[in-house]
């Protein structure tokens, strides 16, 4: 599984990248979390608010 988190780097972004490699951990899921941060890949999907999460 793949986990995309979606936003610039500002806190609240921070917080859920933390809650949701938290979460993989603790459910003992295999997922790969990865970070974006460029503006251009999150607008193409179509979030205009972050933070934002894409499984």
């Amino acid at each position: 599984m793949k986990i995309e988190v979606l936003g610039p780097g500002c806190p609240r972004c921070q917080a859920l990248e933390a809650n949701v490699r938290e979460a993989v951990k603790d459910m003992g899921l295999d997922a790969v979390v990865q970070k974006i941060t460029d503006l251009g890949k999150i607008m193409e999907y179509g979030v205009i608010s972050t933070p934002g999460i894409v499984v």
